[in-house]
């Protein structure tokens, strides 16, 4: 990894400060130290009292830091950790300003609770905007509480004293002392308005910006128990599962007597399910002394399945009626801008072409899981979840208990990628512990988790682009045909007015048209932007092509010498010169341009600006005779803002989001016929493997903006970036995915 420090690097933009309701508190612990905790006023207390200062009473805890006698700072985990490196990074920020050693620092994991901890949730490249401020607030306040304890202690200024790895010095005097000597005297002074804060200048920090290591690496890598498939309790049964193949469907009749009478069995029974895709579905739930146990009964499970709409849909069906409402002409105009027949009616060269995307699994390396209590009327759940609120208010809601009798504990996520934010493994397993009578956990098969996902939507596009005769690109219209009713479309599978490169062409129209849908669909990693990145970039490259354009100065032309373009009210920013900045900083990186290739060798650019990051990427692929790709190298540019946290995770998160993405691209399909997917496993469902990986090359441009996070705007650019490798190698251009549909394959 590189960062560039040509550009200005200055003082991060100011993210939201704290709420004037917000404010911290501090208390003695047991048996002496400190415990810092930051307090947010509920919003039924914000109704009641709006204006008011807020009341302990009325408080509630939101993150915490402890300072025990030995000098250990213990500091809470609130976020669910998919993965993505959030339970190291978020405690980071506090130890930064705390002005601690690292080696000082334990990491506790908290429990989901909002009414103590607030929004506890993973997604959306949320938690460093989210928390970069008020975490480092946290650390402050306690840093500046024990300057202050110590500096009574000697009768001298608290500007006077400094500090450095848990220790308050006096210079004038020679004199220090230790956090855990003065945490419990800190403890009982009034805690600081978090707003009124100094905080550290990014040219002090010692923690933020350094490559730290998990805090759970070594757990992970001897195999310690931290993920909701590890968890036990006592008198704790198995339990599977079976859902209709057709999403939706209904038990009509199944031969629960014979499966109760198999060895290890505790109890079968039909599961009714509402008619909520995303909550409890409809199926036959066998509860057993053994998974392997609970498995086998299923195999002699026979269930006949009600009939259902959804049974007459198809990818084929989709495919047709797609090319049925583009001849028909579209259903909504969403922006229009300047006159587009007319500019097309003048243009050198017109394109015109069909791109399409599948439906897509999430595949998360550990199948939904949960485990399940319930007892006198109480429930108590430990779940791997994105959203474990809303999996509290599904549970609550599902089987009419009140929110406040249900527990949930987080677990370490085994891969989210937005499939874990719905909760139907939660409420399952607690709507068969209660009819099972015991504790169960809930497991299930690979084959459960590629047939009953909440998948990436499919989508069509049908597009038309001009440029003039210098090279220009003047016109665009892009017809959308997806899933919905009339504007509205299913989770995941809308598109904004604003993507790019509207407002980028002077005679721009986007089009939309909706076709209804029964399958279940949801949000995969960088949602939308992992299919529409391929699109307008392939298509892109065709106008380039078009045009006799170099890919990457054509890219440059079109973004011109913008800075911040935005709707009316400023809405949907998005930012020219970042982008400039990235794509010029990867082709410097990969020598676009300056490079010669072999034959059947090419590289291939594209961009992307997704959830507050700008990135750009090149691929360098061949391709031999016979189909088969080798991805040689990935180059990566990504602009987050002015601060990378830490370069690890950051590195990390990157290259994990290029080999996602080229894994999408390559092989990866969900196929719906008769309102069921076709496909059940990795062997039908491939995931990249270690062999087929190419190095990945990473390089952050910083520049004078708050941070951002990292986990999915990386993933958008290397899937048609990796198309347009192909066209440079083969010149076959690829309008559809994924390749393998296309006689394309992994050469290893």
């Amino acid at each position: 990894m590189t960062i560039d420090t040509t550009t200005p690097t200055g003082t991060p933009r100011a993210e939201p400060a704290l709420d004037r309701r917000s404010f911290l508190r501090a208390t003695a612990l047991a048996g002496g130290g400190l415990l810092l905790a930051s307090y947010l006023e509920p919003a039924a207390a914000h109704a009641a009292s709006w204006g008011a200062e807020a009341s302990l009473a009325d408080a509630s805890l939101n993150a915490f830091v402890r300072i025990a006698p030995d000098g250990i700072v213990t500091i809470m985990s609130k976020n669910p950790e998919i993965g993505q490196g959030m339970r190291t990074m978020l405690p980071m920020l506090i130890a930064e300003e705390l002005d601690v050693d690292w080696a000082q620092v334990r990491v506790d994991v908290a429990d989901s609770d909002p009414a103590k901890y607030g929004s506890q949730f993973a997604g959306g490249s949320t938690a460093t905007p989210t928390h970069y401020d008020p975490q480092r607030r946290v650390g402050a306040a306690a840093r500046q509480m024990l300057v202050a304890a110590a500096a009574a202690e000697w009768g001298v200024p608290a500007s006077e004293c400094t500090t450095a790895s848990g220790v308050v010095h006096h210079r004038a005097s020679g004199r220090s002392r230790p956090y855990g000597e003065l945490a419990t005297r800190a403890a009982s002074l009034p805690a600081p308005d978090p707003k009124t804060l100094a905080l550290k200048e990014p040219k002090d920090f010692r923690i933020i910006g350094q490559r730290i290591a998990g805090v759970d690496n070594a757990k992970l890598v001897t195999g310690k128990p931290l993920f909701g498939i590890d968890v036990t309790v006592p008198g704790m049964k198995y339990a599977v599962h079976e859902k209709a193949p057709v999403f939706g469907a209904k038990v009509k009749s199944a031969n629960l007597d014979a499966v109760r009478r198999l060895p290890g069995v505790h109890e079968a029974f039909v599961v009714e399910g509402t008619a909520e895709l995303t909550g409890l579905v409809g199926g036959v739930a066998i509860v057993a002394d053994s998974w392997w146990l609970a498995r086998k009964a299923r195999e002699a499970l026979r269930v006949v399945w009600e009939e259902h709409p959804t049974a007459s849909q198809s990818s084929a069906g989709f495919a047709a009626r797609a090319t049925a409402l583009q001849r028909d002409g579209a259903q909504h105009t969403l922006r229009k801008d300047g006159d587009v027949d007319a500019a097309f009616a003048a243009a050198a060269q017109v394109v015109e072409a069909r791109y399409e995307y599948p439906f897509l699994a999430h595949a998360t390396l550990e199948p939904q899981n949960c485990t399940a209590r319930f007892e006198n009327g109480k429930l108590e759940l430990w779940a791997p979840s994105q959203n474990p609120h809303a999996g509290r208010q599904l549970c609550a809601r599902t089987l009419g208990i009140p929110e406040s009798d249900i527990v949930v504990h987080m677990t370490r996520v085994g891969g989210g990628f937005g499939r874990r934010l719905m909760n139907d493994y939660m409420v399952e397993a607690a709507w068969i512990a209660r009819e099972a009578g015991v504790p169960v956990k809930l497991l299930w098969t690979r084959e459960d988790d590629i047939r009953h996902d909440f998948y990436r939507a499919a989508g069509f596009h049908f597009l038309k682009g001009a440029v003039d005769a210098q090279g220009t690109l003047t016109a665009w219209r892009d017809h959308f045909v997806t899933f919905g009713e009339g504007e509205r479309t299913v989770a995941g599978a809308g598109m904004s007015p604003a993507e790019f490169p509207a407002r980028f062409v002077p005679a721009f129209q986007y089009d939309m048209s909706t076709m209804p849908l029964g399958v279940p669909t949801g949000f995969l990693r960088a949602p939308g932007s992992n299919a529409i990145a391929f699109v307008m970039h392939s298509f892109l490259d065709e106008l380039a092509h078009a045009a006799k354009q170099d890919p990457v100065q054509f890219r440059l032309a079109l973004l011109g010498d913008r800075g911040l373009v935005t709707d009316a009210e400023g809405r949907s920013p998005f930012d020219a010169a970042r982008m400039r900045g990235v794509l010029e900083l990867v082709a410097q990186k990969s020598g676009w341009g300056t490079r010669s290739l072999a034959k059947g060798r090419g590289m291939g650019v594209a961009f992307h600006f997704s959830h507050r990051g700008y990135f750009a990427e090149v691929v360098e692929a061949s391709v031999s005779g016979a189909g088969a790709v080798t991805v040689h190298k990935v180059w990566v540019a990504g602009d987050v803002g002015s601060q990378i946290i830490n370069p690890s995770g950051a590195d990390q998160q990157v290259q994990g989001s290029v080999l996602d993405g080229l894994s999408e691209a390559m092989a990866q399909e969900i196929t719906i016929a008769g309102g069921k997917v076709t496909q059940s496993n990795f062997h039908d469902f491939p995931l990249i493997r270690l062999k087929q990986a190419p190095e990945v090359e990473v390089h952050w441009r910083l520049t004078d903006n708050a941070p951002t996070g990292i986990g999915e705007p990386a993933l958008p650019p290397v899937i048609p970036a990796l198309c347009n490798a192909i066209f440079a190698a083969t010149g076959r251009r690829v309008r559809s995915l994924p390749l393998s549909k296309h006689g394309f394959r992994w050469a290893v």
